[in-house]
């Protein structure tokens, strides 16, 4: 049997540094505040990076057809340049590919920022080749119920992160086929994700019967 095509790369991404005054130019959206990252610094620290990211996607994505979303990785810099933190943050769901992802992010290296600190924002789209049914928020938090409590354990060895989304696809007899963590405002660390990935997939969920369910729940909101 021939495998599946290859899913299509990820969207072109639009850079957003976020600040306060509101720039616009060529699709990039800057915002300046205490310090500003330049449109080409930004340019130059991301491109080598680029087909890397790509393929975190494309090369793990696998049999997966039904996977994709959004995911934007905001990058922390300080004066000299140094990366102080990556956030992860959106919809895709799948822990190994945004593992790599942030693994290439805090990889990249940039010129220092203009005026101090500064952050920016990179966002990619990933898009399925096969559909998946959507579960709200009321029927994903029944379906997962007093399991999430389980994440508890996670947090032993060091802080958990905060405001984190949970998104998981569920297939046959209710197991979790792909399992992956966002958060806007708090830094996913190895330790912590790969112990709530494993604990994820073993949570009993509702059978979908005959499709590849798709929902999202929160962990340790604000």
């Amino acid at each position: 049997m021939a495998p599946p095509p290859a899913p299509p790369p990820p969207a072109p991404a639009r850079v957003i540094v976020e600040d306060s005054e509101h720039e616009r130019e060529e699709g990039v959206e800057i915002v300046h505040a205490r310090g500003h990252m330049e449109k080409e610094a930004i340019e130059r620290g991301v491109a080598p990076h680029a087909d890397e990211m790509s393929k975190c996607y494309t090369m793990k994505v696998g049999h997966r057809r039904w996977l994709g979303g959004h995911v934007q990785l905001t990058w922390d810099i300080r004066a000299d340049g140094t990366i102080t933190r990556v956030l992860l943050d959106g919809d895709l769901g799948a822990w190994d590919i945004e593992k790599c992802l942030l693994d290439v992010a805090r990889a990249a290296t940039f010129d220092k920022p203009v005026g101090g600190d500064a952050d920016f924002a990179l966002p990619l789209a990933f898009s399925p080749t096969s559909p998946t049914e959507p579960w709200d928020d009321d029927r994903a938090l029944k379906a997962i119920g007093k399991q999430l409590a389980k994440l508890d354990a996670c947090g032993k060895a060091e802080a958990p992160p905060d405001d984190v989304t949970i998104t998981i696809y569920v297939g046959a007899r209710g197991k979790a086929q792909s399992v992956g963590f966002a958060s806007p405002t708090s830094e996913l660390t190895d330790t912590w994700a790969e112990c709530a990935h494993k604990a994820a997939l073993a949570w009993r969920l509702p059978n979908p019967k005959g499709a590849i369910a798709k929902l999202a729940i929160k962990y340790r909101a604000h």
